[in-house]
């Protein structure tokens, strides 16, 4: 738990404002209560709320009362903020309130970690968790926070060596003055666009993470990431190395046939090959590896080191998780992926597959996945959306049938592909990689992806390996 001392005398006695009192918000009034300071607390839950008075808050309604005597108020990510605010931002506005995130109040008391913050549409849940491996691997330090495993105030930074954050474009909004000391920014697509009003606002908060003074790598392969680049290159701020997996390009990191490469004035430096590691497969992993190879070796690693901690990873358990492999049929569980970008990175590391997709469709359904039409064998739709991707699969020449649940797609799905492997003395992968959010169902896409391996488990035991 972060120890909030160094900020107490900054307050000059105001109390500190916090709304949304999710895990993030009430760890934040767990630790300043705890340091001593006044925190007035409160969320759209009354459960919550008695959460807070617990742990030693005042509750009042802040969307409410007169906010003038606060010092700031510390708003959770998941309340809007920028586009259709929620009338707690409405309040603080008005009273001229300063409104940050439980990153920047970190920041505020006084870092002296060096900081790795990764960003990204897709994949920066991967890339933060093998940053953190590769550096512990090595006998470096690391904890990791943020928008994965712990919330930022419960960490315990004593004699750490680097934070690793994840953070997602809420946390950025949130974050006026905080900019981690090496930036990792790996893709930007179109999502979140009813949180952000627009792409050029949701841009705008990825670019965050870019401003300032320190070092930093990109990938340069989407048209929003290339113009971040060359903007805060001529800017001329932070120090940028760009990396693609599409094409070689001068000063920076590129993939070309499975290998690693170096352009440095003009000459090509082969560094080693990425397609040997079960748990980093695909395009997109090429890139997560290219960015934290470049930044591990920021952090004083060798080449050798590096690769022999990719081989190490043993992945995230809802992003292209192996969860079992039998009768040559492999169980994936890609649950994180919650848009048609996200999915489009396991189809296409896979043959033969037998696809689970569906849930609450986000702006743009499945747009961009007709090209996998030939390496998936048979789709099983789930969740609210049922009806309107049965349309686009029809439209597009997809095999398919709606099943509505995950435990009847998950059957069928594991049927079909024992089938297929017997009849063509081949492999198959049933893979869970719905392209949509979990909220019909599940109340988080690890829920979802929880519900899925118990399934496989069930379904795998007692089969022959």
């Amino acid at each position: 738990m972060i120890d909030f001392s160094n900020i107490k005398s900054s307050l000059e006695g105001k109390p500190i404002a916090i709304f949304g009192l999710g895990l993030s918000g009430l760890s934040c009034v767990n630790a300043l209560v705890k340091s001593g300071i006044q925190v007035c607390a409160w969320d759209d839950s009354d459960d919550n709320i008695e959460k807070s008075k617990a742990l030693g808050a005042e509750t009042k309604n802040l969307t409410e009362i007169d906010l003038s005597d606060f010092a700031f108020l510390v708003l959770s990510p998941g309340v809007p903020y920028t586009f259709n605010p929620h009338k707690v931002v409405q309040n603080a506005q008005q009273y001229n309130l300063e409104i940050i995130g439980d990153v920047e109040l970190l920041a505020r008391n006084g870092l002296k970690t060096k900081t790795i913050g990764i960003t990204g549409t897709n994949g920066k849940s991967t890339t933060t968790a093998l940053m953190t491996h590769v550096l512990r691997d090595n006998g470096l330090k690391a904890v990791m926070g943020g928008n994965i495993g712990k919330a930022v105030c419960d960490l315990d930074l004593t004699d750490i060596d680097y934070l690793v954050l994840e953070l997602s474009s809420y946390q950025l909004d949130l974050c006026p003055s905080f900019r981690p000391d090496i930036s990792m920014l790996l893709n930007i697509t179109p999502d979140h666009l009813d949180r952000h009003g627009s792409m050029k606002a949701y841009v705008a908060a990825k670019g965050r993470i870019l401003k300032d003074d320190g070092t930093g790598v990109i990938g340069v392969d989407d048209d929003f990431s290339s113009k971040l680049f060359h903007d805060n290159f001529c800017a001329g701020q932070r120090t940028l190395t760009p990396i693609s997996v599409k094409q070689e390009i001068p000063e920076g990191l590129f993939v070309k046939n499975d290998t690693l490469y170096h352009n440095h004035l003009g000459e090509n430096k082969e560094i080693g090959r990425l397609d040997n590691f079960d748990t980093l497969k695909g395009l997109h992993n090429y890139q997560n590896m290219a960015c934290v190879y470049h930044v591990a070796k920021q952090c004083g690693l060798t080449d050798n080191q590096i690769f022999q901690s990719f081989k190490s990873f043993a992945g995230l358990p809802h992003r292209q998780y192996k969860v079992a492999e039998k009768n040559d049929v492999t169980y994936i569980n890609d649950s994180k992926a919650t848009n048609a970008e996200a999915a489009a990175k396991a189809l296409s590391s896979y043959d033969n597959i037998f696809w689970i997709v569906g849930g609450r469709a986000k702006e743009g359904g499945l747009e961009g996945l007709e090209i996998f039409k030939d390496k998936v064998k048979k789709t099983y739709v789930i969740g609210e959306c049922a009806q309107e991707f049965g349309h686009w699969l029809f439209a597009n020449g997809f095999g398919f049938e709606i099943n509505q649940t995950l435990d009847v797609a998950t059957n069928k799905a594991h049927e079909d592909a024992l089938n297929f492997t017997q009849e063509s003395k081949g492999k198959a992968v049933v893979l869970l990689s719905p392209a949509t959010a979990s909220w019909d169902q599940f109340k988080s896409f690890e829920t979802r992806g929880d519900a899925f391996m118990e399934l496989v488990q069930f379904l795998t035991q007692g089969s022959a390996s």
